[in-house]
């Protein structure tokens, strides 16, 4: 077969691929949203139970995760198990999202010095609020809509393009205003005009998606995470103030952390993540079951 016959054959292949990958999620939204809670909540738990079971890669990077933010923890493969399950509740949950009522979202989520938060908002300054991938930061977003404080946020483009399309419109249908990493026009100009109006930004900052990261220190080591919250908030004069998230049993709660001090130049800038961090070390030290995070975040991870 001549080269160009099998680059066709390879990209219909890949479309396929893709075409399958997105229905499958298309389908687990409508399938999901249709069983009761408690039966969809042991359905996502059986599928962790698995996950945690074959030990795979995503799986073992979590665990080493966990070794660094939990060294006490003396069953690191319990706390494993016990976060994989925490993710896939995470995916539960999101796939049933756009069908729960309101009221039952904001009745079932508990606020930690919410009115730090809400100060602000009344006194129309912008909040740039950093949060790790800890429990469902999607609910996060729908609590924050329904109480009237409408959120922009940066979403990494996912592969195939109709899966990222989808979920687009599935955060959308949920009140939040999401703009494309890459691929896209550029963030930061709507990001600053939207924090301009006193609004508030959430950004995931816990992993940095760019080489322009800055290093800081995260549960006693070195970790790359992202400048832009910090140069949002530096810019605009938006307080910076973290959060981070946990599950209650049914429910969630979310802790608002004090504003993170300004400080000016790029060495502020590090000043400032710094500040996040230690806020997210806080966080994930008191619940380390409910980080999701898979992918390599600590510096001497990332050279291994």
């Amino acid at each position: 077969m001549t080269g160009p016959g099998l680059a066709g054959v390879r990209r219909a292949a890949d479309a396929a691929s893709d075409n399958a990958l997105t229905l499958g999620y298309m389908s687990g939204w409508k399938l999901v949203r249709r069983l009761p809670e408690r039966q969809a909540r042991r359905l996502f738990d059986r599928i962790a139970d698995r996950v945690h079971a074959r030990d795979g890669r995503s799986v073992q990077r979590l665990r080493r995760n966990l070794a660094r933010v939990a060294p006490e923890e003396e069953d690191l493969d319990a706390l494993t198990h016990r976060a994989v399950r925490s993710y896939l509740r995470y995916w539960c949950e999101s796939f049933r999202l756009p069908s729960w009522p309101v009221e039952d979202v904001v009745r079932r989520t508990r606020v930690v010095d919410e009115s730090v938060l809400r100060d602000l908002h009344a006194q129309g300054r912008g909040v740039v609020a950093p949060l790790p991938h800890m429990a469902n930061w999607d609910w996060a977003g729908v609590w924050a809509t329904a109480n009237g404080m409408p959120i922009v946020t940066v979403a990494e483009r996912l592969k195939p393009e109709r899966l990222f399309d989808e979920f687009v419109a599935y955060r959308s249908s949920l009140g939040l205003e999401i703009l494309p990493l890459t691929g896209g026009p550029p963030t930061f100009p709507r990001l600053v005009e939207w924090v301009g109006q006193g609004g508030l930004v959430c950004l995931l900052a816990d992993r940095d998606l760019s080489r322009n990261g800055v290093e800081v220190e995260l549960c006693g080591h070195r970790a790359r995470m992202p400048r832009g919250p910090a140069l949002l908030a530096q810019q605009t004069g938006a307080a910076l103030m973290p959060a981070t998230l946990s599950y209650d049993g049914d429910g969630m709660e979310v802790r608002m952390h004090q504003p993170v001090p300004h400080a000016p130049g790029e060495d502020g800038i590090v000043q400032m993540m710094q500040g996040v961090a230690d806020a997210f070390t806080e966080g994930l030290r008191a619940h380390p079951e409910d980080w999701h995070m898979m992918q390599r975040v600590f510096t001497e991870d990332l050279h291994s």
